[in-house]
């Protein structure tokens, strides 16, 4: 079975999840990290520095500087198999759509940060490739 038709197959079960929680980008110091690592959705350390993926009302409390509104949406699929190409299928249809997407690969999950305001459009997207997918 060739890769396309592995990605069809995958998107058709595609089961996108809109987490409600906005998040934040931060720039934090190796003390401040040590602080919020417990709260960290993700961090990555860059040659500028450290950046790590908050809960806006986290950053909010501690008075860090913050980049972006952004809201978690994970991709969840009802069986998985590493096929190249699925995630970039996704993200290409959201890019199509003039969403700015950031991918976040895990362990069990593939992760889309959203900007906030388009959320609720990157979900009918999801939603509609699967829906798409079925009647062809």
């Amino acid at each position: 079975m060739n890769a396309q038709v592995q990605i069809d197959r995958l998107l058709q079960r595609l089961t996108p999840v809109l987490n409600r929680e906005a998040l934040v980008l931060c720039q934090l110091d190796d003390a401040k990290l040590r602080e919020v690592l417990d709260e960290c959705l993700c961090v990555f350390r860059e040659r500028e520095g450290l950046c790590a993926l908050l809960p806006a009302r986290v950053a909010s409390e501690l008075n860090l500087a913050v980049e972006g509104g952004y809201r978690q949406i994970t991709l969840r699929f009802a069986q998985y198999l590493p096929v190249p190409g699925l995630a970039a299928a996704v993200v290409r249809e959201l890019a199509d759509a003039g969403l700015q997407a950031h991918l976040v690969s895990a362990h069990c999950h593939d992760h889309i940060l959203v900007r906030e305001h388009d959320a609720e459009q990157a979900m009918q997207i999801l939603y509609g490739i699967s829906n798409r997918l079925h009647y062809i």
